[in-house]
């Protein structure tokens, strides 16, 4: 991996951030913390909480070269307090900003997901960003589904993986290739 990649992946997890924060400023409290008729929990709040978490969990586990995802600190704080997310989200934006100068190959232990018996397995830096992405985008479309259960209206592109994106906007091109 190189360090443009790194550089590429750092913007593209600072870039979806940025999204959250643009799109929780836009809504109200109540649309940010409640969950829509018959679909506790999905709340807003609640996922990008959980996004957050995550991106704090990488970011510290950075100290050590040892990511623990299942140590995340569950602050309800940030799934209720819209002006708490956005500050959390600037701060981990600023945080990946600092973190993006790290050596491409730095090599990282992560503890595997529900492990009780304490099991780290090896990635690293790139890897892990684009892990990140991955689950930040996979919770996106859960927040844009839940925003229009709410009845707002949500980017089309918002929680849509880059690859799908391409390929929606090659295949206009596909069509007219097979046409002729």
């Amino acid at each position: 991996m190189t360090m443009e990649t790194c550089s590429e992946l750092t913007a593209t997890n600072t870039c979806l951030l940025e999204q959250a924060r643009s799109l929780v400023r836009r809504i109200d409290d109540a649309t940010f913390s409640t969950s829509p008729e018959g679909l506790y929990p999905h709340r807003i709040g609640s996922h990008l909480r959980h996004v957050l978490e995550f991106y704090d969990c990488f970011l510290d586990g950075l100290k050590t070269l040892r990511i623990d995802y299942d140590a995340r600190k569950r602050d309800e704080t940030l799934e209720r307090n819209r002006r708490a997310a956005v500050a959390k989200v600037s701060s981990i934006v600023r945080r990946l900003g600092e973190a993006s100068t790290l050596p491409e190959g730095l090599a990282l232990d992560v503890r595997m997901e529900g492990n009780e018996a304490n099991v780290w397995l090896r990635s690293s830096f790139g890897r892990e960003l684009q892990a990140l992405s991955s689950h930040t985008i996979h919770h996106f479309a859960l927040i844009a589904l839940t925003l229009r259960l709410h009845g707002t209206e949500v980017d089309a592109n918002f929680g849509m993986s880059p690859s799908t994106l391409r390929f929606q906007a090659a295949r206009p091109r596909l069509a007219l290739t097979e046409a002729a």
